[in-house]
């Protein structure tokens, strides 16, 4: 039985994951990967490899930051939330998106 994935545009885990924090506020790793995929309808399948390495990148781009803290079961992990470099990127993320969307869905509907 094969598993359908969907594959997603370079720099949209990113989207996703600022997305993710504005909506839900912070969150571990674990947790934002479950809730990403959960928006997705299971869709999109995460892993320590994809969601890890994007929130190095984010972190590094002051758009997201880190604070200790304890999990649901009890453990000591890093919880990730948006900084106002976040908030403003996000808006600018989206503002471009919803122009790309609008520009490809004109070619689509002029094939029609």
């Amino acid at each position: 039985m094969s598993e359908t994935r969907t594959e997603i545009p370079y720099g949209t885990l990113d989207l996703l994951i600022l997305q993710t924090f504005s909506s839900m506020g912070p969150m571990h790793g674990y947790r934002l990967a479950r809730r990403i995929e959960q928006v997705s309808g299971n869709l999109l399948r995460l892993n320590q490899g994809s969601i890890y390495p994007a929130l190095i990148r984010l972190e590094q781009a002051s758009l997201i930051r880190t604070d200790w803290g304890v999990s649901e079961t009890n453990r000591k992990v890093k919880f990730y939330s948006l900084t106002q470099a976040g908030k403003k990127r996000l808006k600018a993320e989206v503002k471009k998106w919803h122009q790309t969307t609008t520009l490809v869905a004109r070619f689509l509907e002029s094939e029609s």
